[in-house]
């Protein structure tokens, strides 16, 4: 009686943990290409997921089915809070891809619901266009910062510089801020603190924004940090 209790009660809790939601943000990797607006995104999915972007931040979201998981996530500024104009165009995949919600009448958050209905994983590629916009230039301290190329660290440096930030994220994404836009981030030019990294960030959650000043201590030759402190 016992052991079918329990087996019950772990195939209940396996269950329900298999239905949770699996979330992965990732940052924009920027193109360099001038024109007007663009982000081309591409997706592994076996099941059903969304894609929310704002800014130059991405979040996908498993809501059924296997984790999905980021192949690509290329733009070439960020998406605006209020574009003139927006277009959502589906390039590649073999279920159904769709925009629920457009930034324009959403404070710039734009989710593509994705549903694939056969088995096994597909790739999904998608682009977000717009125009009209201030749209601006790319926030200074995130990958588009000019040490940074690529999405890629070009030195210890500038390594240092971009696990600050992933550890910025990972604090702040803790206190259920789902999207992450940084302000500035830059090394401390006091005397005495060249070895301390320095910036604002704005994390959103739901309707709430708030802002955070940040401060890295780190190791510019390795590219490690040593630690991070993390404040409203």
């Amino acid at each position: 009686m016992n052991k079918g209790l329990y087996l019950l009660s772990f195939t209940l809790g396996a269950g329900a943990l298999l239905a949770q939601e699996v979330e992965l943000t990732r940052r924009a990797t920027p193109t360099g290409k001038g024109g007007d607006g663009k982000c081309t995104i591409e997706v592994d999915v076996d099941g059903v997921a969304e894609v929310e972007v704002s800014g130059d931040m991405g979040l996908l979201r498993t809501l059924e089915g296997q984790t999905a998981v980021w192949r690509r996530f290329e733009c070439n500024g960020p998406l605006p809070r209020n574009p003139g104009e927006f277009r959502f165009r589906g390039i590649d995949g073999r279920g159904n891809v769709s925009l629920v919600r457009d930034p324009r009448g959403n404070r710039g958050l734009a989710v593509v619901r994705i549903e694939d209905p056969k088995g096994g994983r597909e790739g999904y590629t998608f682009d977000l266009e717009w125009r009209g916009s201030s749209s601006g230039v790319w926030r200074e301290g995130t990958v588009t910062d000019p040490i940074v190329r690529g999405g890629r660290a070009s030195s210890p440096a500038a390594q240092a510089i971009r696990v600050c930030q992933e550890a910025v994220v990972t604090r702040i994404q803790r206190e259920g801020y789902r999207f992450v836009n940084f302000e500035s981030t830059a090394p401390d030019n006091n005397p005495g603190r060249d070895d301390w990294v320095l910036g604002s960030v704005i994390g959103r959650r739901g309707r709430d924004a708030t802002r955070f000043l940040f401060s890295c201590s780190v190791d510019f030759r390795s590219g490690r940090v040593r630690s991070v402190d993390v404040r409203r």
